[in-house]
């Protein structure tokens, strides 16, 4: 009997783990780990592993599974909340950097079917490596962050249409027109509002049906069925596997059931998404980098640098100072998964020649490879470039929070100002407890303000800014945010200046309940009781903030 599917999967087990485990011990992420697996053990390497079609055919529901996550996110809500980053730096980055590098490509030879598939995995970044090294720096929650997070939402949104065009590219041998992209357009909007009207009516009643029965193992199995169903109907009618994936996400984002599925789907995405960046460094052919080498050198540079002035520039224009948008542009200077989801949907529908599509594939695999650099040391470049930039922005901030902490004495800080933060405000006050909050995000520090709301503009996690609070004076610290890793960061950083200042935080999961209290917090609200019951009457009489007195009379 034959066991090679057998010996090519034990092959990889093997490799990847010891390559990971490598890379971590690095500080290096996983993703460049698998990248780096795929050169070596592919047929172009030591060509231990030769079926990359079979392997590619189970790696490509990886890219499926990550749509579905993505499409998760994309609530109303948060478009909304997001709208400025998403809508307006998004879509000026997106569609400008394809259009600049189709125009370039077009101009340098190639044809116009190569250079609009180039286009495409430029405008893409990674939002698996930027959000996951952000988070492990603790800069999701910063301005930067922010506006890196709102960027690649949409370029995650935008990765549909490429798709269905670079599919529709694939299946003729006509040039492309202006009619072929509104006819890909219109129908994933076609597809969009079909499955949006199933999800309503079909989606949220199946699995409210599915809850009742408390197995682990059903709800599992039925959010899988949704996945490939849905993946499997836009297939049949000539559109994409992923956009039907992210349709499927889109239809649960906004029910009761989104963080239950997305925690079910998590470990089926991981392993296959290795899986499918392990294919993608199986397709790089290295023995031809000595013929190309100037061309993937040329591309590389060209493609770091237009991202980085683009995003810098429209930055820039979105009124932020200098030091944000060029640490923005570091962040995102790079390509992306997306960016080898359409890549290699047009080299398997001979759409680029094989120079072409290993030039790309090179530069592509390259600009990962330098982008955790980038982006770990984002803040230590723009110091370094942008000094008095810098500077400036962080007396900007303390100044303003300086004015706004001056004169409270045995107050309360706030770390966040959303929903639940100013309800905590609302509260303090209304139980005349001296307040005050900072957040990150202006259009909510804008709100607070126009309420006459003691809020600040800056960052919770930065104990220079805490200390610009008045946090030696402060008699407790409240964090509303959710964000766990910045909760965390927060907490470390008070500990260590001040052992007995109460802490009271809010969390989500039940895990971090524990991580909470072993860093110090004195207390921790679970969020499933409520933002009425994160600051309660009784615990301002707990922690000596207002007397038995004021609590009858309030």
């Amino acid at each position: 009997m034959e066991y090679s599917y057998l010996n090519d999967t034990l092959i990889m087990l093997a490799a990847t783990v010891f390559v990971v485990v490598l890379f971590l011990r690095m500080g290096l992420p996983p993703i460049l780990a698998y990248l780096v697996v795929g050169i070596t053990v592919g047929p172009y390497g030591l060509g231990l592993v030769y079926d990359v079609a079979q392997i590619r055919l189970l790696a490509e529901f990886g890219v499926v599974l990550l749509l579905f996550t993505i499409g998760l996110e994309f609530s109303a809500s948060l478009l909304m909340h997001m709208k400025t980053a998403v809508l307006g730096l998004g879509s000026a980055q997106v569609l400008l950097t394809a259009a600049v590098t189709t125009a370039a490509a077009v101009a340098v030879g190639l044809s116009l079917e190569s250079a609009l598939v180039l286009g495409g995995v430029a405008a893409m970044s990674s939002t698996a490596l930027v959000t996951k090294q952000l988070a492990d720096q603790v800069e999701l929650q910063t301005r930067h962050g922010r506006i890196s997070l709102g960027i690649l939402l949409f370029q995650d949104l935008m990765v549909v249409p490429f798709l269905i065009l670079v599919a529709m590219l694939g299946g003729t041998s006509e040039s492309p027109t202006m009619l072929t992209v509104l006819t890909a357009l219109i129908e994933g909007l076609a597809a969009l509002l079909l499955m949006f009207v199933f999800g309503r009516w079909v989606l949220r009643p199946l699995f409210r049906e599915v809850a009742r029965f408390h197995s682990a193992e059903l709800f599992t199995l039925t959010v899988l069925l949704v996945v490939l169903c849905s993946a499997w109907l836009t297939h049949r009618i000539g559109l994409t596997f992923a956009l039907g994936a992210f349709l499927a996400g889109m239809m649960l984002s906004e029910t009761e059931f989104r963080h239950q599925v997305e925690s079910e789907i998590r470990p089926f995405r991981d392993v296959l998404l290795g899986l499918f960046f392990i294919t993608v460094g199986m397709m790089l052919n290295i023995a031809l980098l000595p013929d190309i080498w100037l061309s993937v050198l040329a591309l590389l540079v060209l493609l770091m640098l237009l991202k980085l002035l683009l995003v810098v520039s429209f930055c820039r224009l979105g009124g932020w100072n200098s030091a944000v948008s060029l640490r923005t542009g570091l962040v995102l200077a790079h390509g992306g998964e997306f960016g080898f989801a359409i890549l290699i949907l047009a080299m398997q529908g001979n759409i680029l020649r094989a120079d072409e599509g290993q030039t790309m594939l090179a530069a592509m695999l390259f600009s990962m490879m330098l982008a955790p650099l980038l982006i770990r040391h984002n803040g230590l470049v723009t110091m370094r470039l942008l000094p008095e930039s810098v500077k400036k922005s962080k007396q900007e901030i303390t100044q303003g929070i300086l004015d706004t902490a001056r004169t409270l004495n045995r107050h309360v800080i706030v770390c966040g100002y959303g929903r639940v933060g100013e309800h905590v405000l609302n509260v303090l006050q209304e139980q005349e407890v001296a307040c005050m909050a900072i957040e990150l995000e202006p259009v909510m520090v804008r709100r607070g303000m126009a309420a006459g709301k003691p809020v600040s503009y800056g960052d919770a996690g930065s104990l220079e800014l805490l200390h610009a609070c008045g946090l030696s004076r402060a008699s407790a610290l409240v964090i509303s945010m959710i964000d766990f890793n910045t909760a965390m960061k927060i907490i470390t950083r008070v500990r260590s200046v001040d052992v007995g200042l109460p802490i009271i935080v809010r969390t989500r999961k039940e895990m971090h309940l524990y991580q909470f209290y072993q860093a110090g917090a004195t207390e921790v609200v679970a969020d499933v009781f409520g933002s009425d019951q994160m600051v309660t009457i009784e615990m301002l009489r707990r922690y000596g903030l207002i007397h038995a007195e004021a609590e009858e009379t309030g």
